[in-house]
């Protein structure tokens, strides 16, 4: 997640909080084009664009946890958010999620390291289309969590084709 937060400070010193114009169904649209990408780079076995699928994944986080921010800021909070407030809110919502990670862990006993990468694509995506129907429905659930448990679930599988994509790396990279 450090990683993740590096990536989103350095571009918003060269963006600035400019992601606040997006309405949340943006938001859901920019990490569907990303989970798009990564499935389609699955099933046809290679890559044109030369951007890193581990930049993809870290995409995933930082756009949920924008998305997340966005939820939950008032309607009339000013677009331009200094450094100082854009790094408190990022590292309020990275704790949230952790939390959550850390009780999935326990109880599902890690099962995702038994898990294909390509099952965890399938899963974001299925989250996704979940937060479009529920931004269609204007949030209003009957008995399914809400947006913002799809977008901290998003950030958590990420996590984890993150550290599977790591440990890859490793195995075909052995330390001599």
């Amino acid at each position: 997640m450090a990683s993740c937060q590096d990536v989103f400070l350095k571009k918003h010193a060269d963006y600035g909080s400019s992601w606040r114009i997006f309405r949340p169904s943006s938001l859901t649209d920019q990490l569907y084009i990303k989970g798009k990408r990564l499935r389609s780079i699955e099933e046809k076995g290679q890559q044109l664009v030369d951007d890193p699928i581990v930049g993809e994944y870290q995409g995933l986080i930082n756009y949920s946890i924008l998305a997340i921010i966005q939820l939950q800021l008032p309607a009339d909070t000013r677009l331009d958010l200094s450094r100082e407030e854009i790094t408190s809110l990022y590292a309020e919502e990275v704790r949230k999620t952790r939390a959550l990670l850390q009780k999935k862990n326990h109880d599902y006993g890690e099962v995702w390291r038994e898990m294909r990468l390509t099952s965890i694509t399938d899963l974001i995506l299925a989250k996704l289309l979940r937060i479009k129907q529920i931004e269609d429905n204007q949030g209003k659930t009957l008995v399914s969590e809400g947006q913002e448990g799809n977008y901290r679930d998003i950030i958590n599988y990420a996590v984890f084709a993150l550290i599977l994509l790591e440990e890859q790396q490793q195995d075909q990279d052995p330390v001599k």
